[in-house]
């Protein structure tokens, strides 16, 4: 049996260009994060990724922000498949909320790797539009599903 790679599939598609641009905005929040270990910015990445996750992107404040940031400056439109990004925003809100429990509970140095590795994530997806977790999934889902 051929194993193949694939990423979760959806009949919506999203705006590469937007997706790129949130992942700009979360980076910039969680680099704010690591120089002032301010929770409130966390707290709100957390907000954004959870109203993302459960496909509900016209209410995310980053989304909405990117959106007109790609209207005000014509950039072309690229339609992608949303499944992947769908998935990314529910690993990001895992972190996310992992980052949050971590810092609480008093394992800030903990909390301070798990924003890098979100960080880093994040800024792949912004600079490169390399998705980490779209890599990750089909492995996740033959461990999960197939095994």
């Amino acid at each position: 049996m051929k194993n193949y790679a694939f990423c979760p599939v959806s009949p919506k598609v999203v705006n590469e260009n937007v997706a790129r641009l949130n992942a700009t905005f979360t980076t910039l929040l969680v680099i704010l994060f690591l120089l002032t270990f301010n929770i409130i910015l966390m707290a709100f990445l957390l907000t954004d990724f959870l109203i993302r996750s459960i496909d509900k992107a016209k209410y995310s404040p980053l989304a909405i922000t990117s959106r007109g940031i790609s209207k005000t400056l014509s950039l072309k439109t690229q339609k992608i498949n949303a499944g992947p990004k769908l998935f990314a925003a529910r690993i990001g809100m895992l972190f996310s909320v992992a980052t949050v429990f971590l810092f609480f509970i008093g394992t800030s140095p903990t909390a301070f790797i798990v924003a890098c590795v979100l960080g880093v994530f994040s800024f792949l997806e912004a600079a490169f539009g390399f998705c980490v977790a779209c890599k990750v999934y089909p492995y996740m889902y033959r461990w999960l599903y197939v095994s």
